[in-house]
């Protein structure tokens, strides 16, 4: 950590904007995260990033896909929902690494404008809350078969034990994930291997299986049924982003070790999820006859009988509480520390004032709680196909807009934007294209639009998005990106080799130093103003005015 966390200002700084600055100078919350302290090296960054994927939530997801809709049709939904989740995801993963900014960061200048993303950061912290409570109820449901705690209070302990790891930020995380990532990846496939090797029959019952729905055919209905719950994932891409940005600036000396870091940590996070989620289809109907299909979807359940068939009875409980527990602590402190991040980048926006992440941690995790008191495993399935329409229209219209819009048509700026004052206040390109995408496709899941056409709706969510975002940008002629093209600062934004500016100016606000891309000239002095104090500023005085 550099030493500017402890400096103290030499000015006298608004209320809101010191305390930001205090809060936020650990893990660079809604702001760029500086060269200086990005001290990591790729591989570090992927497994720390990589570490978040250890939810147990594919194993259910997978596992009520599978016993609805038959393996056949599980395994062709899973893989067409990754190979959707990967191919969005990975221009959204280079720009985070690449720029070392966070995906609401991204989205406020991917179409979407200074305020207009709030709409995707609401977005994305339901995302956090809705799966932490998921993570949550598996570790209440391991809990209490291990140690007997009924449920109510497993969910209350699966909350409050994050709470002191996610105080911290990166740097706990970092080594967090990085310590629990072998014993977690040992314990997940070792029972898988075992029973394949001593019983090959269970491969041929696990791609027989033709679910409660199905006839053992595989059918485009329930195929997309299938891949629409399964995209509910694809907002994932916003807690990798949330390691990446981290990323150290990419090298000709390091460029193959960075790639191959930010397509695993990013995209590639994708393959492993996918993969949970085949296991979980095969564990489900490996314990189906002897738990019921009620029970079968549970985690917990299924290694519990998985370490059932290959160790002493003694030892198999506690194993699987084990990688219940791991798993949960892994993916939750992700959870509360993206979740915050989310809501704190809205709120700060839109009241101008910064009330300290850890207001929201405790706000992320009380939404969580709900809904864990509220049973939300039992219907599991409904709140992720809805919620999927509504995340895959956010994430493929950002997608498109850079892979499209930015470097095809070039109607985008190439060089992401997200201070105030350099964007117009609200985008028509990115925002028209996500409200059409996601209003018409929850109508059709909720039957708006006839039975027939309600298994199609992630369909129309990404078809939609990825049509409408360059056809506005092409209609507005793209002058909606930038309220302003010059930021009054005349040091380049990036070096010679592409990557940030890690030239360092003194805010005239806060007085602490920031690397170049996260300021902008004062409006009413000759200086410089960071975009955080431009965020907490109420009266716009440093706010540079419109010249396009």
């Amino acid at each position: 950590m550099s030493t500017t966390e402890s400096r103290p200002a030499t000015a006298d700084p608004s209320k809101s904007a010191d305390q930001a600055v205090k809060e936020t100078l650990e893990d660079y919350t809604l702001r760029f995260a500086p060269r200086s302290y990005r001290r990591w090296t790729p591989m570090v960054v992927a497994t720390t990033a990589l570490g978040g994927i250890a939810y147990m939530a594919d194993f259910s997801i997978g596992a009520g896909i599978g016993l609805a809709h038959g393996t056949g049709n599980a395994l062709v939904a899973i893989a067409v929902a990754a190979v959707v989740i990967f191919v969005t995801g990975f221009p959204l993963a280079y720009y985070g690494a690449r720029y070392n900014i966070d995906l609401d960061l991204i989205t406020r200048g991917s179409g979407f404008g200074y305020y207009g993303s709030v709409l995707t950061s609401v977005i994305f912290a339901s995302f956090t809350f809705i799966f932490f409570a998921l993570e949550g109820s598996i570790m209440a449901q391991g809990l209490k078969l291990g140690l007997g705690l009924p449920l109510w209070l497993g969910y209350l302990v699966s909350t409050l034990m994050v709470i002191p790891l996610v105080i911290y930020g990166m740097k706990a995380l970092s080594k967090l994930q990085v310590w629990t990532t072998p014993v977690w990846l040992l314990l997940m496939v070792g029972p898988l291997v075992y029973l394949v090797a001593t019983d090959p029959g269970t491969v041929d019952r696990f791609l027989a299986y033709a679910g409660t729905d199905g006839d053992g055919g595989v059918n485009t209905a329930s195929v997309l049924l299938g891949a629409g719950v399964c995209l509910s994932l694809i907002a994932q891409i916003g807690e990798q982003i949330d390691y990446l940005r981290f990323m150290p600036p990419k090298t000709e000396a390091n460029k193959r070790t960075w790639w191959t870091a930010v397509v695993m940590a990013g995209p590639g996070w994708v393959v492993l999820g996918a993969l949970k989620q085949a296991i979980g289809v095969f564990l489900a109907v490996y314990i189906l006859a002897k738990v019921g299909p009620d029970v079968a979807p549970e985690p917990i359940q299924q290694f519990k009988g998985a370490f059932d068939a290959m160790m002493p009875s003694w030892l198999v409980l506690p194993l699987a509480v084990a990688l219940v527990v791991i798993s949960q602590i892994k993916i939750n402190v992700t959870n509360a520390y993206s979740g915050s991040l989310a809501w704190t980048n809205s709120f700060t926006r839109l009241t101008k004032h910064y009330p300290g992440r850890m207001v929201f941690v405790l706000v992320n995790l009380g939404f969580a709680l709900v809904l864990m008191e509220a049973d939300m495993f039992s219907f599991l399935n409904d709140i992720l196909g809805f919620y999927s329409n509504c995340a895959i229209a956010w994430v493929v219209t950002v997608a498109t807009d850079i892979g499209i819009n930015k470097y095809l048509l070039k109607l985008s700026p190439l060089q992401p934007e997200f201070r105030r004052g350099m964007l117009y206040a609200v985008n028509p390109v990115g925002v028209v294209a996500f409200v059409a995408a996601s209003g018409l496709s929850i109508a059709m899941y909720f039957h708006g639009l006839g039975d027939t056409l309600q298994p199609y709706s992630p369909v129309a969510a990404a078809v939609i998005a990825f049509v409408l975002t360059p056809l506005m940008a092409i209609v507005t002629k793209g002058k909606y990106y930038l309220r302003r093209s010059d930021d009054g600062i005349d040091e380049p934004l990036l070096d010679a080799e592409g990557n940030p500016s890690a030239v360092t100016y003194d805010c005239h606000v806060c007085h602490q130093p920031y690397e170049r891309p996260d300021l902008a000239a004062c409006a009413t002095h000759d200086a410089v103003v960071c975009s955080l104090c431009l965020s907490t500023d109420k009266t716009g005085d440093h706010v540079l005015p419109a010249t396009v």
